[in-house]
């Protein structure tokens, strides 16, 4: 096997007594769609957050290419976002400017010294026609479904042609025909790009559709990775009850019931 790209090596987060990782151990390899799954508050959006230094680890190594992430200065952690590119969960546009402009944004922050106002807006056109979404430019964001919306973000992710992309629950909130082709572009946007994809979401349908491997959290670290017909014939019990979605009520809802 290659030697991963990116590695979490006993990373340790919390917010005050809340403690979201206790011993993160994950590693990713060059092209793969790896997804992480786990339960409302288990820290899976904060993983894809530390990666990019969006969030500081409190301890432990997060590497990228055999660099350490999490000491490198502001200006270098920079030129790794310009490298591992998120799409967020609500995709994040700027409503007060068009949608050109929001998936130009990063070639503004990132190349505005080596693209000319020409090859930007052709590498806006080309990443509007890769999510199917071509001469929208002058569109606003408030124009936009929410399925339209969330292809302008991954428009807007693609455009500075990272070698990762980061999907924060890419489908949560849209109907089937919007998830099936959300999950068509995760899986043709790795073949087009050979990208090396990191998902994060609940949806179990979409994991096993688009992964090449699967990851699950549970008390502050991964418990299980491996294929998803690995993760199908899982007999650890947390696997198997999120896949089937017979997991218990967890100890924070139990407390407030007062179960």
């Amino acid at each position: 096997m290659a030697e991963p790209l990116i590695r979490f090596s006993r990373v340790r987060k919390a917010f005050g007594p809340k403690v979201i990782y206790r011993d993160l151990n994950l590693e990713v390899y060059p092209g793969e769609t790896l997804t992480i799954m786990g339960g409302s508050g288990v820290g899976k959006s904060v993983m894809l957050k530390l990666l990019i230094r969006l969030l500081d680890a409190d301890d432990g190594s997060i590497q990228f290419h055999g660099e350490e992430i999490t000491r490198l200065s502001e200006a270098r952690i920079a030129g790794v976002r310009q490298r591992i590119a998120m799409l967020f969960q609500g995709g994040a546009l700027f409503d007060s400017i068009s949608v050109g402009e929001n998936v130009a944004y990063g070639l503004h922050e990132h190349y505005r010294k080596e693209m000319t106002e020409a090859q930007i807006a052709d590498r806006v056109n080309w990443a509007l026609s890769l999510v199917g979404l071509p001469g929208i430019e002058q569109m606003r964001p408030g124009d936009l479904s929410g399925g339209m919306k969330k292809r302008v973000g991954l428009a807007r992710a693609i455009a500075v042609q990272p070698e990762v992309l980061l999907y924060d629950e890419p489908t949560t909130g849209l109907d089937p025909i919007n998830t099936e082709r959300i999950n068509h572009l995760i899986k043709g946007l790795k073949q087009a790009l050979n990208v090396t994809s990191i998902v994060v979401t609940h949806d179990m349908k979409s994991a096993f559709t688009i992964s090449d491997r699967m990851a699950m959290i549970f008390r502050g670290e991964v418990i299980a990775t491996g294929t998803p017909d690995e993760f199908r014939r899982s007999t650890d019990p947390h696997v198997a009850d999120f896949i089937t979605g017979t997991a218990p009520v967890n100890e924070d809802v139990q407390t407030l019931l007062g179960a």
